[in-house]
């Protein structure tokens, strides 16, 4: 065994290893097909450089951020260029990082809260809700809580029941929280920079399997002063016979649903990337709507109280809901923690297929007519 000494200066020798041997500079974009394309990784590590060089009362605090350069490499190099007053790595509490966030917004600084995943946020849960989204109301204006928390949400690939809850509608809930939740290298860049720069407390719900995925991306996009405005939602593809709404991952299986149906059925998906959960922009959902007169919702969590619900729900209460030829359908995760075996998990969330089938059901195609 080592030596409490020996120890010590073991670990000081491994994280200086660590820190010096991690590059500073990496490649931001490509070329695949001649089109400049960006992974959703590269866009939030951009998003956060530009912010942090922007505004000096902007910081980055959480579990691996700095000398491990983020689990997920979404802080690489920002130890180098910020330092560790700005790039601060944390002990594994939850609880108790939040907190001191929540209140280095109190004093007017802008924290960024990075959680490893937004399951283990359910440690910081009460500092989220009771603290930073009720502190402008409780102080009648007076007390702005500009703080931003990121990192991966919901199911990644063999995490099992306790690490693929999806949190976009608890969190959506909650009076005084904002919530994003981006798909694009797009969304992930222009939206950060817009939580970052909210006076308004901003849960940011990213997805670890997109880090890794590459995205058309324009110079325009590319510009330290291109943001977009949290809850606008966008038109991913453009249809006049159904309406797909969805958000996050779970619109790539929507795309690809898209193409399907319009090969087997001639059928034209208009595809609605939400973008944000909390406010959703309603006045896209509903003009949608009331152009293809049917509609399906799309997501990963849980049936009962979903994203869906909260949609069906709002379209009911609409004029939109005069223009429905068929009742709404839902796709969802099932009523069931998630499995950890492959063969089971893969069963628990839609996928392609189950959104074919939806949007088949929807229209009474196939084995539905």
């Amino acid at each position: 065994m080592l030596s409490s000494n020996m120890w010590k200066r073991s670990l000081i020798q491994n994280k200086r290893l660590l820190h010096s041997t991690v590059p500073v500079k990496h490649e931001l974009t490509r070329i695949e097909n001649g089109v400049q394309v960006m992974t959703v990784r590269d866009a939030l590590n951009l998003a956060l450089q530009e912010e942090l060089d922007r505004d000096p009362d902007v910081f980055l605090m959480g579990e691996e951020v700095a000398q491990y350069n983020g689990a997920y490499k979404i802080s690489r190099g920002l130890l180098d260029k910020f330092g560790p007053k700005r790039i601060v790595d944390t002990p594994i509490t939850e609880m108790g990082f939040t907190g001191l966030c929540v209140g280095a917004a109190f004093s007017g600084l802008k924290p960024v809260c990075e959680f490893m995943t937004f399951n283990f946020a359910m440690q910081s849960i009460d500092h989220i809700i009771n603290s930073a989204a009720k502190s402008f109301y409780m102080s009648g204006g007076k007390m702005p809580v500009n703080i931003t928390f990121r990192g991966p949400n919901g199911a990644a690939a063999g995490v099992a029941a306790q690490h693929s809850q999806d949190y976009a509608p608890w969190y959506s809930a909650i009076p005084g929280l904002k919530v994003v939740s981006p798909f694009s290298a797009e969304d992930s860049k222009a939206l950060l920079k817009a939580a970052i720069r909210d006076p308004n407390p901003v849960v940011f719900l990213e997805n670890e399997l997109l880090y890794g995925e590459s995205f058309p991306i324009t110079d325009e996009q590319l510009s330290p002063d291109y943001i977009l405005p949290i809850g606008k939602a966008k038109i991913e593809r453009e249809g006049k016979d159904v309406s797909v709404i969805s958000h996050s991952r779970n619109l790539i299986f929507c795309l690809e649903a898209a193409k399907i149906v319009k090969e087997k059925h001639g059928v034209d998906v208009e595809v609605v990337n939400l973008r944000s959960i909390k406010p959703l922009d309603l006045d896209t959902i509903f003009a949608s709507i009331k152009k293809t007169h049917h509609a399906i919702t799309v997501e990963a969590g849980f049936p009962q109280c979903g994203v869906g619900s909260e949609i069906c729900a709002q379209v009911m209460e609409s004029e939109a809901f005069d223009y429905l030829d068929a009742p709404i359908e839902r796709v969802t995760g099932c009523e069931v923690p998630t499995p950890y075996a492959k063969t089971l998990e893969d069963f628990a969330f839609p996928d392609t297929p189950t959104v074919v089938r939806g949007i088949e059901k929807v229209l009474s195609l196939g084995e539905f007519a």
